[in-house]
């Protein structure tokens, strides 16, 4: 769901506060307004969910040491102030120490409309890019992410949890779209090198020459090599078939430098190979084995059951609060094909549908079937060819039912019992059955 942006308004004359005020409301923004400095700063925090319009000329505080005061707390915090004719050298002095912009008065409202508008998106993605960072560095967040009850999904979070501890090179292999950047991160943040530098590269994106100055320099714009970068923390190589054969010996010299245990740690990920190779021949075999001590390969979405139930609700509930429009109801067919589709695209493609989905709610039209069958007119059958017995569909349909009602109703048994027609006793056997807990929903 989209951050709510604040503009706070800063200045000593109130009519000057009330007109910006008013101007900017009309424009959809949610205002804030201050009479002071002095007044302004005892709301505005490191991370104000919003940004700061601010007189120069203002008693007490005034723009120029607000802005100072602004800075130390929050250097990525927009602030645009508002100068008289002779305050423009002031204000070219405030944009160097770290002003957003600054406006000239008389100002054009609309220009006011058009800085406050990029200022706001500029701190939404400041606070976004923050919000992912913490989140990356929390290993409980990370996991909780990796959605699913399947055996596999299981196997999965406790390969991450044991091979996090070991601190050693990992490869991580499986099909695109099954999460493998996520677990790298995942990797990091729960072993002991968490509170470390997690630097990640894409061997495909450059070229021969390009790669190997990024990664062992020198490089042609003075920037730090990465295998710099990352010393004592954890470097993530994705595509790392794509390494040509010089720098698979280059990084195979790199990691025989550094010793037990590594100084820096690997996580090479593989993207893709053909279908009938495995990264044993793709790789070098002293590389492979030097990385491929210790191995993950994720499971692929159609692998993972009634996963594909869990995850796509989820995802549907994320998009509609989002959207702001209610989330589509599974049939117990459209139940059926979901689990049946064979997701070449995995989570990734899963992600796209239930995107898709809550935007063809909101209109009224379409069905999940028709979403699934204009995906698969260009990857192959609609079908996986891997039957299962009924027992496990009618399963998968009774458990999403009754995590979607319990959502809908935020964990009131006696709501879900009216709805679903059950007794208690058949509930909560149910919901022991399949994991379910009320106060997950309240």
């Amino acid at each position: 769901m989209a951050r709510a942006m604040k503009v706070a308004i800063v200045d000593d004359e109130a009519d000057m506060r009330q007109s910006i005020s008013q101007w900017l409301a009309l424009s959809g923004f949610d205002t804030e307004t201050f009479p002071s400095a002095e007044e302004a700063l005892k709301s505005i925090g490191p991370e104000f969910p919003g940004v700061v319009v601010s007189d120069i000329k203002m008693p007490g505080m005034d723009g120029m040491a607000f802005l100072k005061k602004l800075m130390g707390m929050d250097s990525g915090l927009p602030v645009i102030l508002i100068t008289g004719h002779g305050d423009v050298p002031m204000a070219v002095e405030a944009m160097r120490v770290g002003a957003y912009d600054f406006l000239e008065k008389p100002f054009n409202p609309d220009r006011m409309t058009e800085l406050a508008k990029k200022a706001t998106q500029a701190r939404r993605m400041t606070l976004d890019n923050r919000a992912l960072r913490k989140e990356l560095s929390d290993g409980a967040t990370i996991i909780q992410k990796l959605i699913g009850h399947s055996p596999a999904m299981e196997r999965l979070r406790e390969d991450i949890l044991d091979i996090g501890q070991a601190d050693t090179h990992v490869l991580i292999d499986g099909e695109t779209g099954t999460g493998k950047t996520l677990v790298a991160h995942a990797l990091h943040a729960v072993g002991p090198r968490a509170g470390k530098k997690f630097v990640t590269i894409s061997c495909a994106a450059y070229s021969e020459d390009q790669l190997a100055a990024r990664l062992f320099g020198p490089a042609e714009d003075g920037t730090i090599p990465l295998s710099e970068e990352a010393r004592g923390g954890t470097i993530c190589l994705e595509d790392i078939e794509a390494l040509s054969g010089a720098l698979q010996a280059r990084l195979l010299a790199l990691i025989a430098e550094q010793g037990l245990p590594p100084e820096t740690r690997i996580i090479a990920i593989c993207n893709r190979h053909a279908p009938d190779t495995t990264l044993e021949q793709v790789l070098r075999p002293d590389l492979y084995y030097r990385l491929g001590a210790m191995t993950i390969v994720l499971p692929p979405l159609r692998a993972r059951g009634e996963d594909i139930l869990t995850l796509f609700n989820r995802l549907t509930e994320q998009f509609s609060e989002e959207y702001g429009c209610d989330a589509p109801q599974v049939t117990a067919q459209e139940a059926a094909q979901l689990l049946q589709a064979p997701w070449p695209g995995n989570v990734r493609q899963l992600v796209n549908v239930a995107e898709r989905a809550v935007l063809q709610n909101r209109r009224g039209s379409g069905s999940i079937a028709s979403l699934l069958m204009a995906d698969n007119e260009a990857t192959g059958p609609q079908l996986t060819t891997e039957g299962k017995p009924l027992k496990d569909y009618v399963e998968a349909f009774e458990r999403m039912l009754i995590d979607n009602t319990m959502r809908r109703h935020k964990g009131s048994i006696v709501a879900v019992m009216e709805e679903l027609c059950l007794p208690r006793r058949t509930l909560n056997e149910k919901m022991a059955k399949y994991n379910l807990q009320r106060q997950d929903y309240v």
